[in-house]
């Protein structure tokens, strides 16, 4: 009786949370606004499950390809796979952690949402005790009836950029094999 209890209720979640996603995901602002607050529940205790309702909101497979830049094609289907998980990985243990302190407390003032060719952009301002008004541009596009991220712009500096620059030098001096094995030693290293 009472694992039919939990299973009914795993159930419900599996089927609700994806719906509620898809009924509030329906234009980019509203996208920015659940993966903000997402990330700022990370802190709360169900860490886990906010990170992955975060990460549903960026399209990693899209990141990844636009990171490694001319080095996608060169990749295999398993290598570019890997490269995509680890990334997703990275995400969750080291880059939404940061953000979600970050955006703590902030008061988010968004501005009017732009469309730039297949692209949109929500822009929002933020005042920060330490950083003073900060800009932040969120690049999103639309993927089936679901708008996601595909970079954000912090005062200028590219999110997806800074992280082909990393990429490129890594792969330049030691190769795409070290190039994992550093993601896979960070994200190993955040998670224990």
């Amino acid at each position: 009786m009472k694992m039919n209890k939990i299973l009914s209720s795993v159930l419900i979640v599996a089927l609700i949370i994806p719906g509620l996603l898809w009924a509030e995901n329906k234009n980019p602002q509203a996208s920015v606004e659940l993966l903000l607050g997402e990330i700022r529940q990370i802190e709360s205790g169900e860490k886990e499950k906010h990170s992955q309702l975060a990460l549903n909101l960026l399209n990693v497979a899209e990141i990844s390809k636009k990171t490694l830049g001319k080095h996608w094609a060169k990749r295999s289907d398993p290598e570019r796979e890997k490269f995509q998980a680890l990334l997703g990985g990275l995400f969750v243990h080291v880059a939404f952690p940061s953000s979600a302190k970050f955006f703590a407390e902030l008061d988010l003032v968004y501005g009017e949402t732009k469309e730039k060719k297949q692209k949109v952009v929500v822009p929002l301002t933020v005042i920060h005790e330490k950083e003073g008004e900060v800009g932040i541009d969120f690049h999103l596009i639309k993927t089936g009836d679901k708008w996601q991220v595909v970079d954000v712009v912090l005062d200028g500096a590219s999110m997806r950029n800074n992280l082909r620059n990393k990429f490129y030098k890594t792969i330049a001096k030691k190769g795409f094999d070290a190039l994992l094995l550093t993601m896979e030693k960070k994200l190993t290293a955040k998670k224990s």
